[in-house]
């Protein structure tokens, strides 16, 4: 199933493996919730390790990720979130959407990826606007604190869809205390929004900004909400600068959840 790494995949593999330890995923911890089971064993953990590392590079690769500015460090740290989110039944394995957010770069630029891993492509590539108080051009602060008008970071899960002031809107479910379990309360929500486009850059040179909210372009946002809706892993990542740390990130549940839906673990 699983082919050898070229030379090229190769070396990407050994940078992952050096630049892990300063922040792509924590070190395993045991494993909680519903879906727990025992400690991996150090050959067991290297042989998904391997396996796995090998297929989020595919992914990458054959989705042409690497041409649209998705850092591969953050699709990793999206995937292991992805993956983890699996084995604590957050969400189903049948469930092949990913939506990431890097809000590391300008809001000029198209910064929210849906990805179907399923199919290694990229559905959708778009604008995403931040949040009023959390920066101008770049997002630089963020909170889960409500009236902040931030956005915030973190694993998200979408939930059901309804009939707001903008439209199709889309209700999230945050998944990471401290950072956006308050999404519900505070009201954000996927939408379309008329200061999310290129024509708005072309006057102001940034996008406009939500109240938090993830505002997607108005020609958008209905086909986006209606593929992403019920059920999908989102996963917003901020600035190196800005602090973040998430138990959605911790290796060892992730690489169970791989080698269920791969086949190789056949325990």
């Amino acid at each position: 199933m699983f082919d050898k790494p070229t030379a090229a995949t190769g070396l990407l593999l050994a940078c992952l493996a050096l630049l892990s330890p300063a922040g792509a995923v924590p070190a395993s911890r045991p494993l909680v919730g519903s879906g727990a089971r025992p400690a991996l064993t150090p050959s067991l953990r290297t042989t998904y390790m391997a396996a796995f590392e090998q297929h989020m590079m595919r992914t990458y690769v054959q989705a042409g990720l690497v041409n649209t500015g998705l850092p591969v460090l953050v699709f990793r740290k999206a995937m292991v979130g992805y993956y983890h989110l699996q084995q604590e039944g957050a969400v189903k394995s049948r469930q092949s959407l990913l939506t990431i957010i890097d809000f590391s770069r300008a809001s000029n630029q198209k910064r929210l990826w849906v990805i179907d891993l399923a199919k290694s492509r990229v559905v959708f590539h778009t604008l995403v606007a931040h949040g009023k108080n959390t920066g101008e051009q770049y997002a630089q602060t963020f909170s889960n604190r409500e009236g902040s008008e931030m956005s915030s970071l973190g694993f998200y899960v979408t939930a059901n869809t309804y009939q707001g002031k903008h439209g199709l809107s889309l209700k999230l479910r945050g998944l990471d205390p401290g950072y956006n379990t308050n999404a519900a309360s505070r009201a954000v929500v996927v939408h379309g929004a008329d200061y999310v486009s290129e024509s708005f850059i072309r006057q102001h040179g940034r996008l406009g900004r939500s109240q938090g909210c993830p505002a997607l372009p108005v020609g958008q946002s209905s086909a986006i909400i209606n593929t992403i809706k019920s059920g999908t892993v989102i996963f917003a990542n901020g600035p190196t600068e800005v602090a973040y740390e998430s138990d959605w990130l911790s290796l060892d549940p992730a690489l169970l959840a791989f080698a269920r839906s791969t086949g190789l673990d056949n325990g």
